[in-house]
């Protein structure tokens, strides 16, 4: 029998409170009392029945004084007591009081009440003796007449299961369902009857499927779900019928229910690779993920979707199917937009990328006119990268962006402004025929820039690509602008002391041609005093960035004047106007130190920027060739590399990609055909309904590594000593959010032990579910006990407690026995991730949880030492290939994980080789381990430190 057709039976919690009652008073209640007082009295017998109690002398009793009320509640506990109660004396014969109870039940299927009718065949579903069925056959076989669909619907139900197990009951089964399908009208009915028929007569089912094939978009969803699912087991058992079913596979596609259309999507995938049954099941996934409002939903038709990409075969139906992937991005949530932007991404090719821009870029235009959502930010640079990437791929598109993402640089989220910033020094760099075009939209934009990040590299950019005089010109006029008015020092004082009236209050003018026929500035040009009063805030950008002590951007500054400043040296023969630019630039340069050193600022100028712009003013009053080449072209060529080791990277990734989808099959491989195929090794492929039966079950058969470590073996934990009269141990079983414990308890003593009870309790992050029900154990007897725990954080949980019992006649008090701790080990939680490196710089700022682990190690090998640790922690390398090969005596390397409760975990490895003690001196350093919660950084530093110690040469 497989784990899905398990019979459930009826659980009950018991209540720990109270004392058990004793059998003379259940007795005097279930004879003498009332109604509620029978009630009372019939659970307590269950509950000590469910405990291992046996209570012979009960049975008559209930026979005679309960089994005969009409109280539906008493009808529906007696239901529970029938099926929990021995029905056969020690040799295995029926008892004779059955007898009246088979006569009692007799009588029950024939009650006017439907729902005593319909309660007593469900109970019958779960007898498992012959001989109390025998007598019921006629009656149950009466009620698939009766007029209640919840009787016929039970009484199919009651002969599926008969039939099952015991055949001879009633041979005709399936015949008689057949005649019972063909006349019924009730939808729940009807699906139990095909759903018996699917299992007991597959040839029946479909000769019913093939007369009502046509009117099957008609039925009830319920009873299409089993249509498919027939459809499906009998495709996969015989090929051949394909043709015949898959007609009417494609006409639930457009079932009402999302469910059959779910279903009906994945079976024509696996039953068809033909292009036309692959874009109807994609279109349909769509239609599904548009107009369902559960995001759970959505992300899993997502997933499905992704599979299908997958297949090589499939990836070129669905790039025609982009633009409507694309109508996914009007949900709100953003995991959904991520995952559909990565697969639209995957999925596009020369064909649709114009169109795929063209909604990108409506799309970041829309962001910009939607009030601040703390969501909207993150998608916009989503976006930003998803074109990005796609400019990257397909040059001819970058044109279209890049103006419209350069409006973004103004943006007050830095993170969106800081990926278009990234995006456009790539492109820049790249396409020699967009530098004009960038360099002219930078310009406009320079000014309304608000972050002094940007403001950086904007002014990098500027100084790196502006190549001919004019653009040099602007870049002056700009930076002019944005500083105000010079000396800074004197003006701010001047200001201050109150000497520049509000009115007349010197305020930077707008962007105009402010070079004279010389090519000198004129200052006061620069300048107008008509505009009206501003407050102090309102100063210039790049003038409040140094006045709010931000003098790297001054140093960043000087390097861009520099490189204009050599550059239009070169461009421009005539001496005088050399000299003028040049002197613009150190003047400029010398106004920022002055201001750096005076008490103006809020902090005062670093050492270090002062010494790169004294070096700036050095290099243009020397104009050496040397400087020149450095300034000029060493740092483009530095860039240059950057990004095409960055380029091969991607290729190398996206090769293996490729490399494990194809699927590759050696020359000497088998061929199988499906025709010539045994039946039975059909069979033993995979059915896609029973493993997702089995995986919403908890129940999913993994494949077990070839290593015996990796087995379940691995995860019992030995919670008793041998030498204990209750010897245990506890299987552990981790799927996702719940532990489940199994536990082995084994009576080593000659007494029956009552009451045996297992008390747990855990400590961290982890909540036991229910308290294990107690047991009696005879000698030398063996029961498993389960208990669920729920975990809801990432870190080392300890599940403790003891085993307590009463022995059987003795009078002393319970006896304990104290078990060890079950260690629950993080690592089933963790999973290797991948981020930017900006995005896990600003990781390492915000988390203020950090552990520093010392390398204690034995291993001899920096790269091995690394690779250790990775495997131990489940961690990933973000540091490139690259840049850890070679040997140089040390290595640096970041390593990013993430839980499935979505916490983040970031380490540095930072170790060296002692060279000084020799070749065979083992790898020092530490491991600086930050996280958002002091759990996650604790367990993660303990899983190296344990796993840094058991490793052996």
């Amino acid at each position: 029998m497989t784990a899905a057709e398990n019979v459930c039976y009826t659980l009950i919690n018991v209540p720990m409170d109270s004392e058990p009652p004793s059998e003379i008073s259940l007795k005097n209640d279930l004879e003498k009392g009332d109604v509620k007082l029978k009630t009372e009295a019939l659970k307590k017998v269950i509950i000590m029945i469910l405990n291992g109690e046996k209570l012979p002398g009960l049975l008559m009793t209930i026979i005679r004084f309960v089994l005969p009320l009409q109280d539906h509640t008493i009808k529906k506990l007696l239901l529970v007591f029938w099926e929990i109660v021995p029905k056969t004396t020690p040799d295995g014969r029926l008892l004779q009081e059955m007898i009246l109870v088979c006569d009692a039940y007799r009588k029950d299927l024939q009650h006017p009440n439907e729902f005593i009718r319909g309660s007593t065949l469900r109970f019958l579903c779960k007898l498992k003796e012959a001989e109390l069925l025998e007598p019921l056959m006629p009656a149950i076989r009466a009620c698939l007449e009766h007029r209640h669909s919840y009787v016929r619907r039970n009484a199919v139900l009651a002969i599926y299961t008969i039939y099952r197990n015991f055949e001879h009951l009633i041979p005709d089964a399936p015949e008689l369902i057949h005649d019972f399908l063909v006349n019924e009208k009730d939808a729940s009915c009807k699906r139990n009857a095909f759903m018996m028929l699917i299992h007991a007569d597959q040839d029946r089912a479909l000769d019913y499927l093939s007369t009502c094939i046509d009117q099957v978009q008609t039925f009830g969803d319920i009873l299409q779900l089993v249509i498919v699912e027939l459809i499906y087991k009998v495709c996969h058992a015989n090929p051949s019928e394909r043709a015949r079913f898959i007609r009417c596979i494609y006409n639930l596609l457009q079932s009402s229910s999302p469910a059959v259309k779910y279903e009906a999507a994945g079976t024509l995938v696996t039953l068809s690779s033909a292009p036309t049954a692959i874009k109807a099941a994609a279109q349909c996934y769509i239609d599904l993920i548009i107009k369902e409002s559960d995001n759970n939903v959505k992300l899993i038709v997502l997933d499905r979707l992704i599979e299908l990409k997958e297949h090589p075969s499939h990836e070129r139906v669905l790039q025609d199917l982009v633009m409507d992937i694309l109508r996914v991005l009007t949900t709100p949530d953003l995991e959904v937009r991520k995952k559909t932007l990565q697969l639209a991404l995957d999925l596009v090719s020369s064909r649709n990328v114009e169109e795929l821009v063209i909604v990108l870029k409506k799309e970041v235009i829309k962001t910009n006119n939607v009030t601040e959502h703390e969501d909207t930010d993150k998608y916009r640079q989503l976006l930003v990268r998803t074109l990005h990437s796609c400019s990257v791929r397909f040059p001819d598109m970058a044109a279209n962006v890049i103006p419209v993402l350069m409006e973004f640089l103004s943006d007050n989220n830095e993170a969106a402004a800081a990926d278009v910033l990234e995006f456009v020094r790539e492109a820049i760099q790249r396409f020699d025929n967009l530098r004009p075009l960038i360099v002219e939209k930078m310009l406009e934009v320079f000014h309304a820039i608000k972050s002094v990040k940007i403001y950086r590299g904007a002014l990098w950019i500027l100084g790196e690509y502006c190549s001919t005089k004019e653009d040099i010109q602007s870049v002056m006029t700009e930076v002019r602008r944005s500083l105000g008015e010079i000396p800074i020092v004197e003006s701010e004082i001047k200001k201050e002391a109150g000497e520049l009236k509000p009115e007349e209050e010197v305020t930077v003018g707008p962007a105009q041609k402010l070079v004279t026929e010389m090519g000198t500035y004129a200052t006061q040009s620069a300048l107008s005093s008509s505009r009206p009063a501003k407050k102090e805030e309102d100063r210039p950008p790049l003038r409040g960035f140094l006045l709010d002590g931000d003098f790297f951007v001054a140093a960043s500054l000087a390097t861009t004047l520099t490189k204009i400043a050599l550059r239009y040296v070169s461009l421009v023969q005539e001496k005088k106007r050399q000299n003028s630019f040049i002197a613009e630039a150190m003047l400029l340069m010398a106004t920022i130190l002055h201001l750096g050193k005076s008490s103006l600022p809020k902090k005062p100028i670093t050492d270090d920027d002062v010494d790169r712009i004294s070096l700036c003013l050095k290099v243009l009053s020397e104009c050496s060739p040397l400087m020149n080449d450095i300034f000029n072209k060493e740092c483009r060529q530095s860039l240059s590399q950057m990004l095409s080791a960055k380029l091969e990277e991607e290729k190398l990734s996206q090769k293996k990609e490729s490399e494990k989808r194809n699927v590759t099959v050696q020359p000497d491989d088998p061929i199988s055909f499906m025709q010539l195929t045994a039946k039975n090794e059909m069979s033993s492929k995979e059915d896609q309904f029973q493993l997702s039966l089995l995986a919403a079950m908890g129940n999913t058969q993994r494949k077990e590594a070839a290593d015996p470590l990796a087995s379940k073996l691995n995860k019992v934990t030995q919670l008793t000593g041998f030498s204990d009269p209750v010897y245990a141990e506890a299987y552990v079983h981790v799927n996702q959010y719940d532990i489940v414990l199994d536990v082995l308890v084994v009576n080593q003593t000659s007494d029956t032990l009552q009451n045996c009870t297992l008390e747990l309790a855990t400590l961290g992050d982890l909540k036991l579910v229910e308290k294990p029900s107690p047991l009696t154990l005879a000698p030398h007897d063996f029961a498993n006990i389960k208990a669920n725990v729920k975990v809801a954080s990432t870190e080392n949980g300890i599940i403790f407690g003891n085993i307590v019992y009463d022995v059987s006649g003795a009078a002393s008090d319970r006896n304990c026995v104290v078990l060890s701790d079950i260690h629950i080990d993080i690592m089933d939680y963790i999973q290797p991730a991948s981020c930017t490196d900006a995005e896990f710089r600003q990781m390492w700022a915000e988390f203020e949880w950090e552990n520093k682990v010392t390398v204690n190690t034995n291993i001899i090998d920096l790269n091995e030492y690394l690779q250790h640790i990775l495997k131990s922690t489940n961690m990933k390398c973000l540091t490139p290939e690259k840049a850890l090969s070679g040997y140089c005596g040390f290595m640096a390397a970041n390593l990013y994980a993430r839980s499935i409760f979505g916490e983040d975990a970031l380490a540095n490895v930072s170790i060296e080789k002692p060279i000084h003690l020799g070749p065979d001196a083992p790898v020092t350093g530490h491991i600086r381990i930050r996280a958002k919660s002091q759990g996650m950084a604790l367990s993660l530093g303990d899983k190296i430190n344990l796993s840094q110690k058991k490793t052996s040469l």
